[in-house]
């Protein structure tokens, strides 16, 4: 007997979940807060326990409606989803099919390439510039009749690296309008040279104003902690939108990530103070890796990226020796998330205990090992 399979699926490859931490070892794979949640988070999720026999809002209304409010948009414009990325799949499934070509930049989302195979569209990798940025020439260059959809993910996962504002717009103004482009903008709480604090919000936001052809994907799985609840929300022109809803998967956020959200959004002045206290570890890693002969990328999200291409699996192994869990991409590089200061500190002891062992000792050094064990 043979079992019916989908033609086309051997060529897409299953997501990897960041490798799991032992106890008493730092998680440090899979870009999560190290902070625990809030306590007015905690509350409103147990107050929502006693129904939760109940299926959630479909529409997330009251979510939305807080969302649409905070960016001075249509609630019609406002998407839910588990996290950006099915919001991603969303807008994949909402714009493109069989023949269309979906564009990003690579590496990037690992998640992206296989998003666009289940829908049957063709995925069109454009390869990072010698900054491990987007390189919006070429994937300018790379539109063609067939394009329906871009993903620019900014800050980028996992190169960290950001495309600037006035960057941003050139290329959305030089994208034929009937190509959507679809900023990304995960990670962009902790970006400190475009994300302001004041009006709580990156470029996407403004440029979704300005052009008729953008998206953006937020997330509350990063800087608002919620990972384990599978929260996110897109912003999009009316008619993509609409048909985001057709495709979603429905009831797919539940009554207690909605509520998690909604007080996530009444606490942001607490949760700003996480956000520096991630990007002030994020900025002390990329240091130590610095000091320690590594190279990393400087990074604007909540991780750095080490290209270090065949030597992945030594810095991967050095630091999983020393209580450290990574993301490693065989011969490209280690992802590494900004934990607490403890986390880096494990990562600091790390580094130092390689650098010990591999230093050749000095003469004098051997003479007094001599001395010691004669």
């Amino acid at each position: 007997m043979t079992l019916p399979v989908r033609a086309g699926l051997d060529a897409v490859p299953a997501y990897r979940q960041g490798r799991s931490a032992p106890v008493g070892a730092s998680k440090l794979s899979s870009n999560e807060s190290p902070h625990p949640p809030l306590p007015s988070v905690i509350d409103a999720v147990q107050e929502r326990l006693g129904t939760i026999q109940r299926y959630p809002d479909m529409s997330a209304a009251e979510l939305r409606s807080r969302l649409a409010a905070r960016y001075a948009v249509d609630p019609a414009q406002v998407t839910v989803g588990a996290g950006s990325v099915e919001l991603a799949a969303q807008l994949i499934h909402a714009t493109a099919g069989e023949g269309d070509e979906v564009m990003f930049a690579w590496r990037s989302f690992e998640a992206y390439p296989a998003l666009v195979r289940i829908a049957g569209a063709t995925p069109i990798a454009v390869p990072l510039d010698a900054d491990h940025g987007h390189d919006l020439d070429a994937m300018r260059a790379a539109i063609t009749p067939r394009t329906r959809l871009i993903f620019i993910c900014n800050p980028n996962n996992p190169t960290g690296t950001v495309v600037s504002a006035e960057a941003l717009e050139q290329f959305v103004a030089a994208v034929p309008r009937d190509v959507l482009v679809v900023i990304d903008e995960a990670y962009v709480h902790f970006d400190r040279t475009s994300y302001s604090d004041e009006g709580g919000q990156g470029a996407g936001i403004d440029l979704l104003r300005r052009f008729p052809h953008v998206a953006v994907l937020h997330t509350f799985s990063k800087a608002y902690g919620l990972a384990g609840l599978r929260v996110g929300y897109a912003i999009a022109p009316v008619e993509i939108a609409e048909n985001q809803r057709k495709v979603a998967i429905p009831f797919g956020v539940s009554d207690l990530a909605q509520a998690a959200a909604v007080a996530s959004l009444d606490s942001e002045d607490e949760l700003a103070l996480r956000i520096d206290e991630v990007v002030a570890q994020r900025e002390r890693l990329c240091a130590l890796l610095e000091d320690a002969g590594w190279a990393p990328v400087a990074s604007q999200a909540n991780f750095v990226w080490v290209p270090a291409g065949t030597r992945s699996e030594e810095l991967e192994t050095l630091l999983r020796e020393g209580g450290v869990i990574t993301r490693a991409f065989a011969g490209e590089g280690v992802r590494i998330s900004s934990g607490s200061a403890d986390d880096i500190d494990r990562v600091e002891a790390a580094l130092a205990a390689s650098a010990r062992t591999t230093r050749t000792p000095h003469r004098s050094d051997q003479r007094m090992n001599e001395e010691v064990h004669a």
